[in-house]
């Protein structure tokens, strides 16, 4: 049938795996170009013209033998209840990881000569399709369910679902009359159970994620352990791996089907105690920004976020971009002089990529913020629509521009220090010892300046916020206590909370 969506042509110097596996920020060149209703057979052309990254172009690539694969990202046309019709990848339960998503297509590798300076065409025949993911099967210890959000769906116009992967505590099946406290990890999509736990032993040659895994499966299973419920969540959306918990006018009502439809599932069908001492919040990065959304915008349902590394608490330090005072993003305006953005960097300070090259390798994974990656669900989450029913961008994706009307926009929306700061009166006397934020004062992605707009203003509460803001000296993104030393730290967070009957 008729193909709607994103071609690319992928090209790597070494063979070690297929080309649309290397690609990254640091990867290998790419290229990619929309289609539209592209008949089966019919060719998508990739040329000279053609933007990619980290190459801007086929003609800057240096003459030599590649290693070549081409791809077709596949879109959904979506009818969504607010009358756009639009088209994205729909996730296939694969987190939106588009070069591994079920149902997309690919060619076989080739080996082959480029030079520039020749007119040539190769011709990629992408025949392969990618199969459906295989969920790891239910065991003792973990659980999982999913099932279709009548919420999200209705807003859609598709089938969109929910999940959540649930770590059981040693002694759950033996007590049947106990219930415990839980832990609701947020972070990027994932099928594998909480904190790696793995219960079979990955042998002397595992890698050292294995073996970790399989330490805290002794950790968990320990007499002394502490027993709560772990779980991780799965909602991505079109736009990404996970929804933020915002409701969103581009990504839709994620909070609304996450408060109403996953947590009520999860708590139905296990053993949690449901009040609001019992459920502690935790997470990193992506989901060290979702633990404290959802502390602040939920202060009297949850019990106390651990926040690690949070994506930008305050958009005046939006990583490196202030985006109410900076006219560009991608560069510093000193007069005569302009000065790239940073966009990561190692801990001994050297920049490691600018903000305008993160941008662009997003533009070329998909044009109207449909990357997948972080920026563009930035863009979603925190944004207004445009006229054409995307997102309408903080900046523009090729020059950097900020829009000062979108910028104005995320403080009234979403930015979480604005937030507090207009809301305290109401919210904070439900807030009160329960916020705990851990940053590395080198943070990768300069997200500590934020972090330090947050504690200053936290600092000045009345009430008291009575929490916590620490600080890791010279270390990178994420660091924080350990998931043993997290779990007895939540714990006593549950003993604080509970009410003193």
């Amino acid at each position: 049938t008729p193909v709607t969506g994103r071609v690319y042509v992928m090209i790597s110097d070494k063979e070690d795996r297929e080309p649309r596996l290397q690609i990254g920020t640091l990867g290998i060149p790419f290229f990619g170009e929309d289609v539209e209703n592209l008949a089966p057979g019919a060719a998508a052309v990739i040329n000279q013209n053609t933007f990619g990254y980290p190459v801007a172009t086929l003609r800057d690539l240096p003459p030599g033998e590649y290693y070549i694969q081409g791809f077709v990202n596949i879109y959904t046309e979506f009818k969504r209840a607010d009358g756009h019709t639009i088209w994205m990848h729909n996730d296939q339960w694969e987190g939106q990881r588009f070069n591994v998503s079920p149902g997309n297509l690919y060619s076989d590798v080739q080996k082959i000569t480029i030079d520039p300076k020749r007119k040539t065409t190769i011709r990629l025949d992408c025949k392969n399709v990618i199969p459906p993911v295989e969920v790891p099967a239910d065991t003792r210890w973990v659980k999982r369910i999913k099932f279709k959000s009548e919420t999200l769906s209705r807003f859609w116009g598709q089938d969109m679902y929910l999940g959540a992967t649930v770590l059981l505590p040693k002694g759950y099946d033996e007590n049947a009359a106990q219930y415990y406290p839980v832990n609701y990890i947020q972070g990027h999509f994932s099928l594998s159970a909480p904190n790696g736990f793995n219960e079979t032993d990955p042998g002397a040659e595992a890698s050292p994620r294995e073996k970790a895994g399989y330490e805290y499966y002794k950790f968990w299973t320990a007499d002394d352990t502490p027993r709560m419920i772990l779980v991780t969540f799965q909602h991505p959306s079109p736009y990404y791996d996970d929804s933020y918990f915002i409701n969103s006018p581009n990504n839709g009502p994620y909070r609304d089907a996450i408060m109403e439809e996953l947590i009520p599932a999860v708590e139905e069908q296990f053993r949690i105690i449901r009040e609001p001492y019992a459920r502690i919040l935790s997470g990193g990065s992506t989901g060290g920004w979702i633990a404290l959304a959802m502390q602040f915008f939920e202060p009297e349902f949850f019990g106390g976020a651990f926040s690690l590394c949070p994506d930008p608490v305050d958009f005046n330090y939006f990583q490196a971009v202030n985006i109410y005072k900076d006219k560009n993003a991608f560069y510093k305006d000193y007069g005569w002089v302009q000065v790239p953005t940073p966009s990561d960097r190692f801990t001994d300070g050297v920049v490691r990529l600018t903000y305008e090259q993160r941008n662009h390798y997003e533009l070329v994974r998909g044009t109207k913020n449909r990357s997948g990656e972080q920026v563009d669900i930035f863009e979603a989450t925190f944004g207004p629509i445009g006229e054409d029913g995307y997102a309408k961008s903080l900046f523009d994706p090729m020059t950097g521009e900020i829009d000062p009307d979108v910028a104005a926009y995320w403080r009234e929306h979403t930015d979480l220090n604005e937030y507090l700061k207009r809301n305290w009166a109401k919210i904070g006397p439900s807030l009160v010892g329960k916020i705990h934020i851990y940053m590395g004062d080198m943070d990768t992605y300069y997200l500590n300046p934020a972090v330090k707009l947050m504690e200053e203003y936290l600092e000045s509460t009345q009430p008291y916020y009575a929490g916590s803001v620490t600080y890791g000296d010279g270390q990178p993104h994420c660091w924080g206590p350990e998931r043993t030393e997290l779990l007895r730290l939540m714990t006593a967070q549950v003993q604080r909370m509970k009410p003193k009957r």
